[in-house]
């Protein structure tokens, strides 16, 4: 199951290469931010956005982000495989 899970950028690593690293559920991963690098939905650090497969998708509110989070703790399993996949993973 491929889930798209909500992240907060905490620093931004490369700006040239669009990586920013990103906390979920206290897991710290670089992500690339290239879809969301430039205009109005630019990100930063402290914003939160959907992270999917290594890349941010979109910028979303704090709201959002909490609701998310709870309902995919609801799933069970497929979450925490999804964070296990998260912990291994490694972008540069």
């Amino acid at each position: 199951m491929c889930l798209g899970i909500p992240g907060q950028i905490v620093e931004l690593v490369d700006f040239h290469h669009h990586i920013a690293k990103a906390e979920v559920s206290g897991v710290r991963r670089n992500v690339n931010i290239g879809l969301l690098a430039e205009g109005p939905d630019a990100v930063g650090v402290g914003d939160w956005v959907l992270i999917h497969v290594g890349f941010a998708m979109s910028k979303i509110d704090e709201e959002e982000a909490r609701s998310t989070r709870e309902f995919l703790i609801s799933l069970g399993e497929p979450f925490e495989a999804e964070l296990d996949e998260l912990e291994k993973s490694t972008i540069e």
